[in-house]
């Protein structure tokens, strides 16, 4: 028996320094993949910061995008705004020079009624044109009546109010022409189909010209 000890601890001693190696190598191998993990994360941290960077130059990109479609619309309403008045005054001229030799009176040379950004709120152009000699100036007051429907019910309602009728905003003294813009607001679910633009000359009751027009 003492012969097997001593047999068994030769060879304990003999591969201890093997046992040595064995661990190194492991040891080694730990390092070497804690080294390749450490460069992947950099890498990947590396990528990802490349990528930061594109985006937010995708996205500084997109607002410019956004802005200039934004001010495009912009310029082409205004633009479009401009060709209307343009060729209202063009059909006014037209009118005007037309009407020279026609007798004494006044005429609608144009009328727009268009909804508003407002809800229930419309805004409305008229160009009233005075025909003949022109030689005194045309006097007097407008009035629009809107027709309306409110709970299935076509109804008629006069702009200006009474509480408004002697305001200054709807009194005319023009020579030529005269051109009128201005608002007028409806309660909520009420639907305009059109507007009569009535024109009164001094005090008289009666209009002197009525002129409808249908609101889409």
């Amino acid at each position: 028996m003492l012969c097997v000890g001593l047999v068994i601890s030769g060879l304990l001693w003999a591969m201890y320094p093997y046992g040595q190696l064995l661990a190194g190598f492991g040891q080694r191998r730990d390092d070497g993949e804690q080294k390749k993990l450490a460069a992947k994360t950099a890498q990947l941290a590396n990528a990802n910061r490349t990528l930061n960077s594109e985006l937010a130059v995708v996205e500084r990109e997109l607002l410019i995008e956004r802005a200039t479609k934004a001010d495009l619309a912009r310029q082409v309403k205004v633009l479009s705004q401009e060709n209307s008045r343009l060729k209202e005054d063009v059909e006014l001229l037209q009118t005007i020079s037309a009407s020279g030799a026609k007798r004494e009176g006044i005429r609608v040379g144009s009328i727009r009624v268009e909804h508003n950004s407002l809800p229930g709120e419309y805004i409305y152009r008229i160009v009233l044109v005075q025909t003949g000699s022109r030689a005194r100036p045309f006097q007097g007051h407008y009035q629009l009546v809107v027709n309306l429907v409110r709970d299935g019910k076509r109804v008629g309602v006069t702009v200006p109010d009474a509480d408004e009728k002697s305001s200054n905003d709807y009194k005319l003294n023009f020579r030529v022409y005269r051109r009128i813009d201005g608002t007028f607001k409806v309660a909520p679910g009420e639907e305009v189909r059109s507007v009569q633009v009535r024109v009164f000359q001094g005090g008289k009751q009666q209009p002197q010209v009525m002129h409808t027009v249908t609101v889409s």
